[in-house]
């Protein structure tokens, strides 16, 4: 019977310390503009995993998007040949754009611009 005497004490001190902890967060929420996150919010979301904001995320997703899109095309133009059962770039069908120079630094420019000793 002696440990209903102690909880009964200990239930009443228990709950009114949790009021007070309540009272005291809602206080610096206020007095320091602060949003506390719930435990539901804060869990990882499988979109979004670095926790952006709604607008944000969707921001992100359009420029992955888009960069996707852009890849595939890119991807695309690359000029292909069957070899052995695979696929195998074709460099020799890559056209080199007029001006480019080659790696040595001299360009194909046919002796245009070259000095004469």
């Amino acid at each position: 019977m002696s440990w209903l005497v102690i909880m009964a004490f200990a239930l009443p001190i228990f709950f009114g310390l949790l009021l007070i902890m309540k009272k005291f967060v809602q206080h610096m929420k206020d007095e320091q503009n602060l949003e506390i996150e719930s435990v539901r919010e804060s869990l990882i979301d499988a979109d979004n995993p670095i926790g952006l904001s709604g607008e944000e995320l969707q921001q992100l997703k359009q420029q992955q998007a888009d960069a996707q899109k852009h890849l595939r095309e890119v991807i695309s133009k690359i000029p292909v040949d069957i070899q052995d059962g695979r696929f195998r770039p074709a460099f020799d069908k890559v056209k080199k754009p007029q001006g480019e120079e080659s790696a040595n630094g001299k360009g194909d420019d046919n002796g245009a611009g070259k000095e004469t000793a």
